[in-house]
């Protein structure tokens, strides 16, 4: 075997073995904030001020990305709808899009865009600062006090715009396919729960959440392992993202693949 294919394949072995350990390090962490998130007291005026911060940042941009979302679904499922003679159907096929699939979606993109970066910027510059390690000088547990209260906040807030998206994604679609596809607005409105129920508006909530636990899990291991200076949390935040992104993807199918099975069962 040549120097170059043993170079190779020694940088595969690295790259494998530090994803298993950032891995297992994200799992301990995620077992610590489980323990501590029943600890009291909890940190209420962290946990609502994380919220309020998480939601300013991610509520405008969610809805601006619904209406042309909501938009776009029912346009397409109309069209084809309508060419299978069935336009009375277009609310039901909008609605079942919107809600398994692109509410938890959208949401998962702000999320992790906004939220994670943000959490990840703010604990990384506390790392550097050294003001984890004078917490834990003090006594304080770092994850009781900083981490506990943003994850609970970034799950809390991707339930609320899970439910904003889905309501302006809906709203959306209905006067797109009335006022540009005159469908009949009565048997939009009458068809809207015939392939979406009870079960799929749960997974898309459980879609959610998981989307912003993981969202913040990842923003909150990148800021607290955060290397270098100024230069490893901007590294961190662009991590953040990227992880992020990759993880509530595989989520999604998981979820997806779990909840159709669950309701067609």
């Amino acid at each position: 075997m040549s120097s170059a294919t043993t170079r190779g394949v020694d940088r595969i072995a690295q790259a494998g073995t530090g994803a298993l350990s950032q891995t297992g390090n994200i799992v301990q962490l995620f077992v610590d904030v489980a323990r501590q998130t029943f600890v009291r007291p909890f940190q209420w005026r962290e946990f609502i001020q994380q919220a309020w911060f998480i939601a300013s940042v991610t509520i405008l941009p969610t809805a601006l990305i619904a209406i042309p979302f909501g938009a776009i679904v029912s346009l397409q499922t109309g069209s084809l709808i309508k060419q299978l003679g069935a336009e009375s159907y277009t609310g039901a096929a909008s609605v079942l899009v919107v809600i398994q699939q692109g509410s938890p979606l959208v949401t998962s993109l702000l999320i992790a865009g906004a939220a994670g970066s943000a959490v990840a910027a703010d604990l990384g510059s506390r790392t550097i600062r050294e003001e984890i390690d004078a917490m834990e000088v003090l006594g304080i547990n770092p994850i009781h006090r900083l981490v506990v209260p943003r994850i609970v906040a970034s799950t809390g807030v991707a339930l609320l715009l899970n439910s904003l998206v889905c309501t302006i994604g809906i709203g959306g679609g209905f006067i797109f396919s009335v006022y540009l596809q005159d469908v009949n607005p009565g048997a939009f409105v009458a068809n809207l729960t015939l392939l979406t129920g009870f079960g799929e508006l749960m997974i898309s909530m459980v879609k959610a959440a998981l989307f912003g636990l993981f969202a913040g899990m990842v923003g909150c291991y990148q800021g607290l392992n955060v290397k270098g200076g100024a230069k490893g949390v901007g590294d961190a935040v662009n991590e953040t993202v990227v992880y992020s992104f990759m993880a509530l993807f595989v989520v999604n199918v998981v979820v997806t693949a779990v909840g159709l099975k669950a309701t067609a069962g």
